[in-house]
């Protein structure tokens, strides 16, 4: 299985907490990351996003159609994730786009089996293949592309 852990772009600060949007500098790192993963992702891949608007907003960069799992609201946890993700069984290769730490504590247990904090930046992504044995493919941030 192909899951690609991807945050949202930065954001506006303020509330109401779901309802805020990509900043131009958000919107700007969600298109350079979706032309990666449009390039890189095998064909067919799904996309999830949480209910937040930053988190719709990183997605739609893709210009394909999404889900929305209430379940990737922030602070969810890594066995919500994992639910969302069919993992490891699912067949298509699936992007969640969510948020820090929740994406990073998924990376954490799914890499090494433990519990921890790994960090995500803004608008980065985690390409975590595998199944049985899953391990890192790919790190992209936005500052790169």
């Amino acid at each position: 299985m192909d899951l690609i852990l991807w945050r949202h772009a930065d954001a506006e600060d303020g509330a109401p907490y779901l309802a805020r949007r990509l900043t131009p500098r958000g919107r700007e790192q969600a298109g350079r990351v979706a032309a990666w993963i449009r390039e890189h992702v095998p064909a067919g891949f799904e996309i999830v996003a949480s209910p937040a608007v930053r988190a719709h907003q990183t997605a739609e960069a893709l210009n394909l159609p999404f889900d929305t799992s209430p379940l990737l609201a922030p602070g969810a946890p890594v066995p919500a994730l994992l639910t969302v993700a069919g993992w490891p069984d699912r067949q298509a290769a699936l992007v969640l786009v969510g948020h820090q730490p929740d994406l990073g504590r998924a990376a954490a247990f799914l890499v090494s089996a433990r519990d921890g904090e790994w960090q995500i930046d803004k608008g980065a992504l985690w390409w975590i293949a595998g199944g049985s044995h899953p391990f890192v493919r790919a790190v992209i941030s936005p500052d790169l592309l």
